[in-house]
C-alpha cells in the first residue's frame, strides 16, 4: 500500500474543509509508453485499496484485469478506515482523532480525491473505470466530473441514485450503531457491537431468501436453538466488527444515501445520464434485492452507449464479488469489442 499526501485545503461538497488529506492506494503493473492501459477500480462500502484481495478471480495475476496487460489503480475512499483520511485520522486542530467530528462526505468528494491521485500519478486517460455497488456510484460521478479522463466504464450492481429502499436499510443499520451504549465515545472501539448488528442487517440484503435457505437450513429439525443461519449471521457481523470501524461505517452509509447524479445539475436523472458518452457495460444480478436489476435497466436505457448484461446468480448483491468467472467472461467479450473499434 502506498500513500499520497495532499497538503492543501480540501473543500468538501458540504462546504466544510479538511486541512489536507492522505490517500491510501495500490497499483499493479506498469503504465505503458502510450499511457493508455490504465484500469481504475473503485471499491464499495467496506473494501480497501487492494482489489486483488477482495475481487479475486477478476483482478490480479492471470486474471482478466491483470498487471501483465494493465496499470491497475485503486484508492481507498475518503472517510474509510483503511488508510485514507477518515474519522480515525488525527485532526490537526486538536491533535486527536476526529471521531464524530469528521465532516460529512459525499461520493463527489471521494471522486475529487481520486482526481488528485490521478494527477499525482501522471495519468491523463483511464482506459476503463470499473466498480460494483458503491464503487459504481463513484464511476458515474467521475464520468460527470471529469468526462475527458474516462474512456470506458464497467458498472455492476449499481444505480444512478440511492433508492428509498437503500436509504431505509442504511438508516436501520445506523440505528443499530446508535443503540450501542459506547457510540460517540472518543475511541476507535466506539459502537463496535452496534456495527456487528448493522452488518447482520446488511447481510440480509447482500444475500437473499433463496441462498440462505439453500446454504443455512439446519438438517436437524428437532432443534430449539443454535440454528445454522443464526450462527452464520452472527459470524458475519463479528468479522466486520473486527476489521472495520463504526464511525467510518456510519459516515459512509450517509455518503451512499446522498448519492444522486442529478443533484445540483439542473436536469432530470435521465438527462444527466444522457450526457455520459463513454461506452458502458452495465451488469445486473437477477437475485439482487439491494440494488435490483431494474436499476441497471434504467441505467442502460438512459446511457447513450450502454450494453446491458443480466447474470444468473443465487448470491444476490454479493454476486458482484462471487461470480467473477461469469463477470470475467462478459467483461472480456465486451472489452474485445471495444478494442476492435
Amino acid at each position: 500500500m502506498k500513500h499520497f499526501s495532499y497538503q492543501r485545503l480540501f473543500e468538501l461538497e458540504s462546504g466544510a474543509t479538511l486541512p489536507g488529506i492522505s490517500i491510501a492506494y495500490h497499483t499493479y503493473g506498469k503504465l505503458n509508453e502510450g499511457k493508455n492501459n490504465v484500469v481504475w477500480v473503485c471499491h464499495a462500502l467496506t473494501a480497501n485499496s487492494d482489489p486483488a484481495d477482495w475481487w479475486k478471480g477478476l483482478i490480479g495475476d492471470a486474471c482478466l484485469i491483470g498487471p501483465e496487460n494493465y496499470f491497475i489503480v485503486c484508492a481507498n475512499i475518503l472517510g474509510s478506515c483503511y488508510g485514507t483520511t477518515g474519522p480515525l485520522a488525527d485532526n490537526p486542530a486538536t491533535g486527536h482523532p476526529y471521531y464524530q467530528d469528521f465532516p460529512t462526505v459525499t461520493i463527489r468528494d471521494m471522486v475529487k480525491a481520486h482526481i488528485l491521485l490521478r494527477e499525482h500519478l501522471g495519468i491523463s486517460s483511464i482506459r476503463l473505470a470499473m466498480g460494483g455497488s458503491m464503487g459504481g456510484y463513484q464511476v458515474l460521478e467521475w464520468c460527470l466530473m471529469e468526462p475527458q479522463a474516462i474512456r470506458n466504464i464497467f458498472l455492476v450492481g449499481t444505480s444512478a441514485a440511492e433508492s428509498a429502499w437503500g436509504i431505509a436499510v442504511h438508516t436501520a443499520q445506523r440505528l443499530a450503531i446508535e443503540a450501542d451504549s459506547t457510540w460517540r465515545e472518543k475511541s476507535a472501539n466506539a459502537g463496535k457491537k452496534g456495527l456487528r448488528a448493522a452488518r447482520a442487517i446488511g447481510m440480509l440484503t447482500y444475500r437473499n431468501y433463496g441462498i440462505l435457505v439453500q446454504k443455512q437450513t439446519d438438517p436437524d429439525h428437532e432443534k430449539l436453538d443454535g440454528y445454522q443461519a443464526a450462527s452464520y449471521i452472527s459470524h458475519q457481523g463479528e468479522k466486520l466488527m473486527n476489521r472495520f470501524n463504526a464511525y467510518s461505517y456510519w459516515l459512509l452509509t450517509k455518503s451512499m444515501d446522498s448519492h444522486h447524479i442529478a443533484r445540483g445539475r439542473g436536469k432530470s436523472t435521465e438527462d444527466v445520464l444522457s450526457t455520459i458518452q463513454q461506452p458502458a457495460l452495465v451488469m445486473g444480478i437477477n437475485s439482487d434485492i439491494l440494488c435490483p436489476v431494474e436499476e441497471q435497466r434504467f441505467l442502460s436505457k438512459n446511457l447513450p452507449n450502454a450494453t446491458l448484461v443480466e447474470i444468473d446468480s443465487a448470491y444476490g448483491h454479493d454476486g458482484f464479488l462471487v461470480e467473477t468467472e461469469k463477470i470475467s467472461r462478459y467483461l472480456g467479450e465486451w472489452l474485445s469489442t471495444m478494442a476492435s473499434h
